[in-house]
Order: structure tokens, then C-alpha cells, then sequence
């Protein structure tokens, strides 16, 4: 691919290959002398990539969704006015060029630099919030129904007859088989 015919669409830019235990992220190499750095993944680091990026004029960020690392990154670097862009990792899997994380993190700068890259739909906080509520609900109604499964097989297996059922003691939601 001829990289010069193409235009720039983000100039400020930078690429950032999220990991579980570090973070690569680069920025082009006229804005500092080591445009290639490794942050690891606590909020105190993630603060500090998010005042690198901003002290070397960097206004745009690409970023692959991998799992759910990608999170708190998110929400530091927007915490630090930057415009992230969450990116899916297939649309940059079968591209040439990466075999490292410093290369991973240099590819999606190169890619998010001439504008190849699409941003991922982001719900605003208030939706982040609920869904995760709900779904966190959900896993506790679950988790209720499972014990109370578990609960009555013991009493089966072991041959006891619970005659007595205090009402509402176990929510119709949770009850097997109604």
C-alpha cells in the first residue's frame, strides 16, 4: 500500500494495544523522543498515559476492544477529553504488519492516522450503567435459582419431605418449573 497517496485525517493521533497486564500505546515520532511507551493497568497508570497524551498534543486515540480491558482505558482517556475510538479487533486482524505489541500499537496508529479505522457504537454512561446493573441482576437471580435447585435435589436424595412452605418465602421468580 502506497502510505504517502493517502491523507491524513488524524494528525494528533495515537494507537494503543490493549493488554491484561500492560498497555503499548504509540504516538507519531515528531512528538517525542520515545514515541513508543508501555503503561501498565492500575487507574494511577492509566491516569498517567492519559496526561502523556495529552501533554504531547495527542487528540484522537485508537484502541482495539479486546475483552474487557479496554474499559477502564476508555473511560480514563475520555476522562481526559480525548476522543477514543474503540475499534474491532477483526477489522485490523488480517491486515500485514503486526507481530508485537509495540508493532500491534504502531499498526493502529498508522491505520487511525489516514482514517481506516471504524469507531464502535458507544452507549452513553447512563445506558453503561443500567445494563450493567441489569445484567448483574440477572446473575444473582441465576445464582438464587441455581442454590435453591441444589437445595431441593439434597433434600431428595436424601429422602426428606418438606411439608410445610412458608408463602413468598421463595419469589415466584425464582422457583423451578413455574
Amino acid at each position: 500500500m502506497d502510505w504517502k497517496a493517502l491523507q491524513i485525517v488524524h494528525s494528533d493521533a495515537a494507537g494503543i494495544d490493549v493488554g491484561g497486564s500492560e498497555h503499548w500505546v504509540a504516538i507519531s515520532p515528531d512528538r517525542d523522543a520515545e514515541p513508543v511507551r508501555c503503561f501498565g493497568c492500575f487507574t494511577a497508570d492509566l491516569r498517567e498515559l492519559g496526561r502523556w497524551l495529552v501533554e504531547k498534543g495527542v487528540r484522537s486515540v485508537a484502541m482495539q476492544s479486546t475483552g474487557v480491558y479496554w474499559m477502564p482505558v476508555f473511560e480514563i482517556l475520555e476522562q481526559h477529553g480525548l476522543e477514543v475510538y474503540l475499534v474491532n479487533a477483526r477489522h485490523t486482524r488480517n491486515l500485514p504488519g503486526r507481530k508485537s505489541d509495540v508493532q500491534e500499537c504502531q499498526w493502529l496508529l498508522k491505520l487511525h492516522t489516514f482514517g481506516l479505522l471504524n469507531n464502535s457504537f458507544q452507549s452513553s454512561d447512563e445506558i453503561r450503567v443500567a445494563r450493567t446493573l441489569w445484567r448483574h441482576r440477572g446473575n444473582l437471580v441465576a445464582e438464587a435459582s441455581s442454590v435453591i435447585q441444589r437445595m431441593q435435589k439434597v433434600l431428595r436424595v436424601c429422602d426428606i419431605e418438606v411439608r410445610v412452605r412458608r408463602r413468598g418465602a421463595v419469589p415466584n421468580s425464582l422457583q423451578s418449573g413455574r
